[in-house]
């Protein structure tokens, strides 16, 4: 199993080059940041993590901004949106930032994706809640045709594009992997457009059981990687146990020796061979 972390990155926590350069120099292996474009102050949407909203969720670094620079700072780290929400997004222009994140990373971009809770964000952003999942998958569509096809023309439900060009194309054949995130309705979505299946702080009791059924809809082996995960140690055993491929250590946003501290906690519960 490999490790990672992932995080909110906000203007009042760890910055992205100092957080990419310690997770590299501790031997982790990924690092996915959280998006939100902003938070209306009128919400009805209730937080699916119970409660009043954390603040970290209102002061989110712009991901892809963040995720360049924790790039060049590195050399080995994997760095990607954990996650992306595809439908608050214009699919050309994310197109072309994942393209161009992959090439300034030298091939170590990950596009994990997901289509979101908050129907005062997405509303904001001219999205009909009751209609995303179904646009989050035309764009998917329309995302992986701009990165592998010499020109692009997509006609749906959604999007009406004429022939188009777009480059960079990714440097990572045939395009950066997508994660996609969800619950098991987003199963369908993960056997059409993932590369991997990304759960988000599932607990180890109940993700077995979501595999097989993963990849009984899927037909295939699908990879699986949890994030915002616990770093207990009985929880690490499970979780490697279950044949999970890379582990996601939830981070708390804190200045940077609190992060410091955080992290050598987190490194000591990961096997040495990892």
């Amino acid at each position: 199993m490999k490790y990672g972390i992932s995080t909110f990155i906000t203007d009042q926590g760890i910055g992205p080059v100092a957080l990419g350069r310690a997770l590299e120099e501790r031997g982790f292996g990924m690092l996915l940041v959280a998006e939100h474009s902003h938070i209306p102050v009128e919400r009805r949407s209730p937080w699916p993590g119970g409660g009043e909203l954390p603040g970290k969720y209102y002061r989110t670094l712009d991901p892809f901004v963040a995720l360049t620079a924790a790039a060049v700072a590195t050399e080995h780290l994997l760095v990607g949106t954990g996650v992306a929400l595809v439908g608050q997004r214009d699919p050309i222009h994310t197109a072309k930032e994942v393209a161009s994140l992959d090439l300034v990373s030298c091939g170590r971009a990950v596009f994990g994706v997901g289509v979101g809770w908050n129907r005062e964000e997405m509303e904001d952003h001219g999205t009909d809640p009751a209609t995303r999942g179904r646009l989050v998958n035309e764009r998917l569509a329309l995302i992986r045709s701009l990165w592998t096809e010499e020109t692009t023309e997509f006609h749906g439900e959604f999007i009406d594009l004429d022939p188009v060009y777009s480059w960079p194309k990714p440097v990572h054949r045939p395009h950066p992997p997508i994660f996609v995130g969800g619950g098991e309705r987003a199963f369908p979505r993960v056997a059409r457009y993932g590369d991997a299946w990304l759960a988000n702080g599932v607990p180890p009791e109940e993700l077995g059981p979501q595999i097989d059924r993963l990849r009984e809809a899927a037909g295939r082996d699908v990879p699986v990687t949890v994030f915002d995960a616990s770093h207990d140690e009985a929880d690490v055993a499970a979780y490697a146990e279950l044949g999970v491929e890379r582990l996601l250590f939830a981070l708390e946003t804190q200045p940077e020796a609190e992060t410091l501290r955080a992290l050598d906690a987190m490194t000591s519960v990961v096997p040495a061979e990892h």
